[in-house]
């Protein structure tokens, strides 16, 4: 649907327009005739500039101001507005809107019969998954995976790098290190020259934050930062060029740029709390369950969107600046990484050179490095694990795990006052990893109470955008609303969600419908770009998949039923709860609630 969408945007000027969308659409012809028009005319590009923008006398500008009363007056007037319509209502028209309410109601509550509906059944999908041929090996000693794949003359690069000797008090940094590494100019190139080769070399150069559970144990996890790029075959010389002057000779040395970088970021994190409000106020709910899930609410919760606010409001970023080549020293070291390449079987001969010399380039960053703090670590051999049969036996790279022997899971209820006129709000429950017996039912349990009884209650009935629950792949199961004006009977409705379940109120049907929604997501289509990167990043192999799918045939509704009761009633597992919502009496008064 995304990229319907974006096709669509991509024609829908020139259709309204009366132009030619098919002309829009040949692209190699149109990019042909660009590249003539550059040697005809080498100034081409600055000469359009001239004409359509510094010489063109056909401008506006629009100039806005906030009203910090915005929101009062918002309020005032919608409650002017409501008052005036309920004054203006005869008692005809009251009754009318009663028995409609009576009405409605009812037909909410009654079960719709989709008999007449087409059907995929469960003995539709494949039993079994295609397997995913990679092979191992190393370039300059660090470990990489290389997955041959038709990509189409494009190739993709990733690197883990883990954070394991990383000192605490910078970890909450890394989203932003994450955010300007590769924004702050580097080598003999400033930003400005770093951007305009990265548009031209490559698809795009990117370095996130990861927070990766084991997929067998909730208290292990693995650190690190994903580095990410894609470029055209020819290109592959100067993408791995510029992510070794990143390596070698980053630039911390513009505190103007930084500051800029900084206030978008903060910016970018503000403004998707109203967009994505349940995912955090999902991942705030589960900072008290597992240590996966803490430092995951550390990186991309509301701990870092208040932490990001106050670096935006300091007027002095130096220390900020200062942190910064101290991360890179611990992460951008080859010691720490591990590699993942897609291309095509013809250039996965070059594409090894290229990545040999590579590493090669960036070797000075080798250094001895210990723990700075006591943390267990567990080197896992893949091996030893269920494998991709066509990898070569004992080649796969190791995965360093780590515990935090001083976590403990326990209860914890947060309330976020924001300035917004609905909530998000989650409760979220610690279960199983990936690899347990339960992790299948657990899946299918999610979508069946979604469907089948939450969606009715928080949304239909509730008045919510949406809501729903289910399984994460840390082993955390998650009820979630999505802009919601009654954030205590969702809460409640929860509860009855699992009573719901646990009473059996439900057909083999509805388990049916519940398991093809699970298999809709299993078997997405995954691009060439993508195949063997569950097995780069989280260690799950294509055994380790077609395990998880068999499990997820065999559920049966007795199975729903007993994690329901086991996992999620009341008093049997640790869970936390999160709401972010505008100001609430209720909650202030309840002292088992940390207000923040």
């Amino acid at each position: 649907c995304w990229k319907l969408n974006t096709f669509q945007f991509y024609i829908a000027c020139c259709w309204n327009h009366d132009g030619n969308p098919v002309q829009l659409l040949k692209i190699t012809e149109n990019v042909s005739r660009f590249r003539q028009c550059l040697q005809e005319n080498p100034r081409y590009l600055q000469d359009k500039v001239q004409h359509y923008f510094k010489d063109n006398s056909h401008k506006l500008t629009l100039s806005m101001k906030p009203d910090e009363q915005y929101l009062e007056k918002q309020i005032k007037a919608e409650q002017e507005k409501l008052q005036q319509k309920i004054l203006a209502l005869s008692e005809t028209d009251r009754k009318d809107i009663y028995e409609k309410g009576l009405q409605l109601l009812s037909e909410q509550s009654k079960t719709q019969d989709t008999s007449c509906l087409p059907e995929l059944k469960v003995s539709d999908i494949d039993s079994t998954i295609p397997c995913t041929p990679v092979q191992m090996g190393t370039a300059g000693g660090v470990p990489v995976q290389y997955c041959e794949q038709p990509t189409n003359g494009m190739v993709y690069f990733r690197a883990m790098c883990n954070l394991n000797t990383l000192p605490e008090d910078l970890k909450i940094y890394i989203p932003l290190f994450c955010s300007v590494i590769t924004k702050l100019g580097s080598g003999e190139l400033d930003y400005r020259q770093q951007a305009q080769q990265m548009e031209l070399k490559t698809g795009g150069m990117f370095v996130t934050s990861q927070v990766i559970p084991d997929t067998a144990d909730l208290d292990l996890y693995e650190q690190g930062v994903l580095l990410t790029s894609s470029c055209l075959e020819r290109n592959l010389p100067g993408m791995f060029q510029l992510w070794s002057d990143i390596f070698n000779s980053s630039r911390f040395d513009d505190e103007e740029r930084l500051r800029v970088l900084v206030m978008m970021a903060a910016q970018e994190l503000s403004n998707g709390i109203s967009s994505s409000g349940h995912m955090y106020a999902m991942t705030r709910a589960a900072r008290s369950l597992t240590p996966t899930a803490n430092l995951q609410e550390t990186f991309s919760g509301m701990t870092q969107v208040t932490f990001m606010k106050r670096i935006a409001e300091m007027t002095d970023v130096t220390s900020v600046l200062r942190k910064l080549p101290r991360i890179k020293r611990h992460l951008l070291n080859v010691d720490n990484m591990r590699c993942s390449v897609n291309a095509t079987p013809q250039k996965m001969a070059d594409v090894t050179v290229e990545l040999e010399r590579f590493m090669d380039n960036i070797a000075s960053t080798r250094k001895e490095r210990k723990p700075v703090r006591p943390v267990i670590v567990e080197v896992i051999n893949q091996a030893s694990r269920p494998l991709d049969p066509h990898a070569p036996a004992g080649s796969v790279a190791s995965r360093k795990l780590i515990s935090e022997p001083n976590f403990k899971p326990c209860q914890m209820k947060t309330y976020f006052e924001l300035p917004f006129p609905v909530n998000f709000a989650s409760e979220c429950v610690r279960t199983v990893p990936f690899t347990h017996e339960d992790y299948a039912s657990l899946c299918v349990l999610g979508r069946l109470m979604t469907a089948k009884f939450l969606h009715g209650e928080i949304r239909e009935k509730g008045g919510a955008y949406g809501g729903g629950a289910r399984m994460g792949g840390g082993g955390l199961f998650a009820f979630y609303s999505y802009r919601d004006p009654n954030c205590s009977q969702t809460l409640a409705a929860f509860r009855k969600g699992v009573e719901w379940v646990c009473d059996g109120k439900f057909t083999q049907q509805d388990v049916d419908e519940a398991k093809l929604s699970v298999f809709s997501t299993v078997d997405a289509p995954i691009a060439p770009s993508d195949k063997g990167f569950g097995l780069f990043v989280n260690g799950i192999s294509d055994e380790v998949k077609q395990a998880h799918r068999e499990r997820l045939f065999a559920v049966m509704r007795k199975n729903l039923i007993d994690v329901a009761g086991r996992y999620l009633g009341f008093g049997q597992s640790t869970r936390g709860v999160a709401v972010l919502g505008p100001e609430n009496e209720s909650i202030k008064k309840d002292p088992s609630w940390v207000v923040k």
